[in-house]
């Protein structure tokens, strides 16, 4: 089973090490084959690495380059039939035989297209071990002004017991483990930059047949930050001897998903054939025309979402709740350096429409001395009414202490379509 590593690398001194760790703990590493679109200044040396006949390498100087999306476009020129495919950054760690352990979770997916993708465990390249990792799975976050929706993730719930791959609504740009017939299914779009990438991809792979999971258990690490290396958008300035400009191919990208959410097509950059636009909006739980997210959705449960009334997006309104906790009611344990506060709201049949924990400067303002009345103030949109409010503090140990419950009421309610 050959499995085709694609791995775009913009001037990042992390692409060797990945390519080594990648190698070093594959189960059966003469089973790789890398497409790589090397970006480079003239004085970053090649990868040892790129003599070995497993790896294929475009070899493009910096200035040529055309973004993330385009690099991936590339590279998908140089599969070769290879059984799998394996999208990811330059900038990666692995577990002990990670391709086993994908493979695996692809059968006991039960697809016969099944896509693996997620936003993986963070690590940092300057320690010296790596963190244990959990596996995570994407939650829909929010819309931007332009109406493309942003992930966040989140541990997968009760994830040692589960005996299959969760179903995802959305996929990664820096972990895709597929068919290696995803290729020609659907090609990267090489005039996308970087907004848009992941919600597009997740569309056009669902029409396409694709049925999309996360991982079950943790697989492999990626660096976050960035801040190791330079970017794209830090090089391809006018300053630099650029023509274009990276904000304006992000500019003419970004209107070209906006069309695409608000316009739908088939083709080779649009949908597939197999399911439509719709049924990816009703599985996923997403109007793009009114920019709302059912309920199911904003708590992270796994797809397909329950039927919903043609309706539903134009139910969705715009909460404020105001929490006000009397200091003197608190543990004194949730006063002292608390790791986190848990903040939920909850309809009235008890199921949580919305969480956002407080925590880092938040938490830290909110308990500072000489404050006698604590206030948390959420806003989000919900179909569903927010009937009560939970606090539930986490002490210094890590353990929860006493949960605070009460009555949204209207004094710290205010709605508004």
């Amino acid at each position: 089973m050959t499995i085709f590593v694609s791995i775009a690398a913009y001037r990042d001194p992390e692409l060797e090490p990945t390519i080594r760790d990648c190698l070093n703990r594959a189960r059966y590493p003469n089973d790789l084959r890398f497409g790589i679109c090397w970006q480079h200044a003239a004085e970053e040396p090649a990868p040892p690495d790129f003599a070995d006949r497993r790896m294929r390498v475009i070899d493009v100087p910096w200035q040529d380059s055309r973004g993330a999306c385009w690099a991936r476009a590339e590279i998908m020129r140089l599969w070769d039939g290879e059984d799998f495919y394996l999208q990811l950054d330059s900038h990666h760690r692995f577990v002990q035989y990670w391709d086993a352990l994908l493979l695996a979770h692809a059968d006991r997916s039960g697809a016969t297209k099944p896509i693996l993708s997620t936003y993986v465990a963070p690590f940092d390249p300057s320690a010296a071990d790596l963190e244990a990792g959990e596996p995570m799975q994407m939650d829909f976050d929010h819309f931007t002004a332009d109406g493309i929706p942003l992930f966040r993730p989140r541990t997968i719930a009760d994830w040692p017991t589960l005996r299959r791959p969760p179903r995802a609504r959305f996929v990664s740009g820096h972990f895709l483990f597929t068919l290696g017939e995803f290729v020609k299914d659907v090609p990267y779009d090489p005039e996308l930059y970087f907004h848009g990438e992941e919600i597009t991809l997740a569309i056009r792979a669902f029409t396409h047949g694709y049925e999309l999971f996360h991982p079950p258990e943790h697989v492999l690490w990626h660096e976050y930050t960035r801040s190791y290396r330079t970017k794209h958008w830090d090089d391809h300035v006018r300053a630099q001897g650029i023509e274009l400009e990276w904000h304006e191919r992000d500019a003419t990208s970004r209107e070209k998903v906006r069309q695409f959410l608000s316009a739908p097509h088939v083709g080779q950059f649009g949908c597939g054939a197999a399911r439509s636009f719709a049924d990816y909006e009703a599985y996923a739980g997403l109007s793009f025309l009114h920019r709302a997210a059912q309920d199911a959705t904003l708590r992270g449960e796994e797809p397909p979402n329950p039927p919903a009334p043609a309706t539903w997006a134009t139910e969705v309104r715009e909460w404020h709740v105001r929490i006000v906790l009397d200091r003197g009611a608190l543990q004194p344990e949730a006063l002292m350096d608390p790791q986190l506060w848990y903040v939920g709201v909850h309809d009235t049949a008890e199921v949580e429409i919305h969480r956002e924990d407080a925590q880092g400067e938040e938490l830290k303002w909110a308990i500072s001395e000489g404050i006698a009345l604590i206030v948390i103030e959420r806003r989000f949109r919900s179909a569903q009414q927010p009937v009560t409010w939970t606090v539930w503090p986490v002490g210094a140990a890590g353990d929860w202490l006493a949960k605070i419950v009460g009555r949204v009421d209207g004094a710290t309610l205010i709605a508004g379509v």
